[in-house]
């Protein structure tokens, strides 16, 4: 009865909407045991990032091979920037039962949605408010102001794309929309076509059972 097929499940926002820092508590909740998918990038790495945990780091030719060989789950052009998900990895753990975290945009939201829409699902985190997006942003102090300016600029297109997730959260406080968070994955995991093969040998034993 335990066995069923993993699912992704896709957390977007815009940027400084707290998305990381949510997707780092998921990971470190042991009971939900999430492996994360590692996106590879073409953006230049941050000083606080290490190449194959936050992302692969790759140049543009590279990530082009991929691209045109079907590698990619999903692809998107971020800020100048490409990113994409290896098909591969995600698709060997969910077939072992395990969940696949993505720190995603709306682009590669849609893009897993349609080529495997039973297996997703979807949330995107707002900020309380705009002032509050820009004063995170400041405060992370890792880009120049006119990057954070065409942040602020694409968070607005961003969040207008909120009608295609299934879940959408509100992060005032971290804690709540973490909570929030847990419940959503523990839910889904219960939804009747995730567990049918396991369930359906157990509930044809309690038919075969006399009452």
């Amino acid at each position: 009865m335990d066995h069923r097929r993993g699912l992704m499940l896709i957390l977007s926002s815009p940027s400084g909407a707290g998305k990381t820092t949510l997707t780092r508590m998921l990971l470190q909740q042991p009971d939900l045991d999430l492996k994360l998918s590692i996106s590879v990038t073409t953006r230049k790495r941050r000083s606080s990032e290490a190449d194959g945990i936050h992302y692969h780091f790759i140049d543009q030719e590279a990530f082009f091979r991929l691209r045109d060989s079907g590698d990619l789950l999903e692809q998107a052009e971020v800020h100048g920037n490409f990113y994409g998900t290896p098909r591969k990895w995600v698709e060997e753990r969910l077939s072992q039962g395990r969940d696949v975290l993505f720190d995603i945009d709306y682009q590669g939201a849609r893009q897993v949605r349609e080529k495997a829409p039973r297996d997703v699902v979807t949330i995107f985190i707002l900020p309380p408010s705009m002032r509050e997006l820009r004063a995170r942003l400041e405060r992370r102090a890792e880009d120049s102001s006119e990057t954070i300016e065409k942040r602020l600029a694409a968070a607005r297109n961003e969040i207008d794309r909120w009608t295609d997730y299934d879940y959408v959260l509100v992060n005032e406080d971290i804690q709540t929309t973490f909570d929030d968070l847990t419940a959503i994955v523990r839910a889904e995991r219960l939804r009747r076509p995730r567990i049918a093969a396991g369930m359906g040998e157990f509930v044809a034993g309690l038919l075969a059972e006399e009452g």
